[in-house]
């Protein structure tokens, strides 16, 4: 497909087709643009293919074959698939945008250089709750712009058990944000196959899971004795965490007046939410002097294939499910409370094998969702985030895992199997007793 780069025609084609999924996911009521988001989407995937990981080449390449088996064999399936496909991948560029353009800021760089100071635990819990922070409006690019930081102290001051604790912490950190996050994909799909679920309850279910799990994240790190003392580091000051912290109130804000007020999903309040800051930040700079420039969704081919594959072959497979299996499909009593034990590990061996929490949530999510005792659909709800974001921060398959092995050099494996192979497996046995308690009580 000719060289790829960041001045090749590849390249602005490949950002073209996918503002212009963007924009088709955004006109979603009108016909057919849910057709438009998600072809546009596809021709954006396969023009990134040379820079498309294993994974992601298997999902494209799985959802090409499962779009023209559905087209010939299931065409109701195809649209279902279609439009989730285009809401889900709304949503992700809407968040790689807001990234973009708040990364950009000022305040962003202090507030994520003062995250170092202070000693080993200090240093630790402020680089976890730091990273879980800013992960609320960055989603991945909290990732990116911590791990940019332990990467520069690698590079200048070599490796040592401060900067794998520093690893460990912003992976950790970003896995909280699937448990609470108001903008997490992980919240708006589980939303979206939930109905009786409202983001009120299981925000506040989760909050308190992410928390113990941020806490209990220090207990699994790696000694540093020995180690001189960290020199003086940036200090933020209040001043920036007050501007970031009212930014997340504004996006949070819009996302409850748009779901809420407006009646839109779940998932389109939080694109449209985002977008709208992302253009008052274009606009704020370009008053400012900067040179209006939006950012290029070239780079962003992986995570397009990962959320949008996932989002199609899970709502293909879902609607498909839905339609063979009907309404007779049920659970004896106590298979609910033992499902809501095991969806988190179900999360974890999907994630394992390289397949996306979105097209695991997607699936768990249409199966037991109709069939799950309303009075206990809060219990569903927390399993599936509890299982969510354990294979963010277990599997070595996960995009912010990736993301993290590509700034640090610490590899994906290790990483996410051998680190956080013990504190994943606690959380998702306690999420996991936790949900199946909540279904006994509540049925």
């Amino acid at each position: 497909m000719g060289e790829s780069g960041p001045d090749s025609p590849v390249w602005v084609l490949r950002s073209l087709f996918a503002w212009l999924a963007l924009v088709a996911g955004v006109l979603l009521p009108l016909p057919g643009a849910d057709a438009v988001a998600a072809v546009a989407v596809t021709i954006a995937m396969l023009l990134g293919w040379r820079d498309l990981r294993p994974v992601a080449r298997m999902l494209l390449a799985l959802m090409l074959l499962a779009a023209l088996a559905a087209a010939l064999l299931e065409p109701a399936a195809l649209r279902e698939g279609v439009r989730n496909m285009a809401i889900l991948t709304a949503l992700i560029i809407s968040v790689i945008l807001l990234s973009a353009v708040l990364g950009r800021s000022r305040d962003l760089a202090r507030l994520s250089s003062s995250l170092f100071a202070g000693r080993a635990v200090t240093r630790y819990y402020s680089l976890t709750f730091g990273t879980a922070f800013l992960s609320i409006p960055l989603n991945f690019g909290a990732v990116g712009v911590v791990a940019a930081l332990v990467a520069d102290r690698i590079n200048s001051r070599g490796h040592s058990a401060r900067t794998r604790n520093a690893a460990r912490a912003t992976l950790r950190g970003f896995a909280a944000a699937p448990l609470c996050s108001p903008l997490s994909i992980s919240v708006a799909v589980v939303l979206t196959f939930l109905p009786g679920l409202q983001g009120w309850q299981l925000i506040g279910m989760g909050l308190p899971v992410a928390v113990l799990f941020l806490l209990a994240g220090a207990l699994f790190r790696e000694p540093e004795a020995g180690e001189p003392a960290p020199a003086e580091e940036v200090v933020a000051g209040a001043g920036p965490w007050l501007r970031f912290t009212g930014l997340i109130g504004v996006i949070c804000a819009g996302t409850l007046a748009l779901s809420a007020g407006g009646g839109l999903s779940y998932p389109r309040a939080v694109t449209l939410s985002c977008l709208s800051v992302v253009v008052l930040g274009l606009a704020w700079g370009a008053w400012r002097g900067e040179r209006l420039a939006p950012p290029s969704l070239a780079p962003a081919s992986n995570e397009l294939v990962i959320v949008g594959a996932s989002a199609f072959l899970g709502a293909l497979v879902s609607a498909l499910a839905e339609h063979h299996l009907g309404a007779g499909l049920a659970l004896p009593g106590w298979g609910y409370p033992l499902a809501a034990l095991l969806v988190p590990w179900v999360f974890y061996a999907a994630g394992m094998m390289g397949f996306n929490p979105i097209l695991t949530g997607t699936l768990v999510g249409a199966l037991l969702g109709p069939i799950w005792p309303p009075s206990a659909i809060q219990a569903l709800g927390l399993s599936m985030v509890c299982g969510w974001a354990m294979t963010g921060v277990g599997t070595p398959y996960a995009a912010n895992v990736l993301l993290l092995e590509r700034f640090t050099g610490y590899p994906a494996w290790r990483t996410a199997a051998v680190w956080n192979r013990t504190l994943a497996i606690t959380v998702m046995v306690a999420g996991g007793l936790l949900a199946a308690l909540l279904t006994l009580l509540l049925t």
